[in-house]
């Protein structure tokens, strides 16, 4: 049995640096950026953002999504 692969996107501008999604990521797969964002936040980011498919760890669980409260997260299940 495989696990479910996926990935997610999260856009830096509406990020409000709550960490919420941080908190949640069972594979602790999204850290606080070092860079602001335009509204003066550091923006959550996904580390696995330039890795290829196979090498990804994210199975696409969605919560980091779900507890979003800017909705700024996007997941993509393979």
């Amino acid at each position: 049995m495989t696990l479910a692969q996926g990935m997610i996107e999260i856009d830096q501008e509406l990020c409000k640096d709550c960490k919420l999604c941080v908190s949640v990521c069972p594979k602790k797969l999204i850290e606080t950026s070092d860079r602001l964002n335009q509204k003066g936040y550091y923006p959550a980011f996904y580390i696995e953002k330039n890795l290829k498919k196979e090498n990804r760890k994210c199975t696409g669980c969605g919560l980091c999504a779900i507890v979003c409260p800017e909705i700024a997260i996007e997941v993509y299940r393979a």
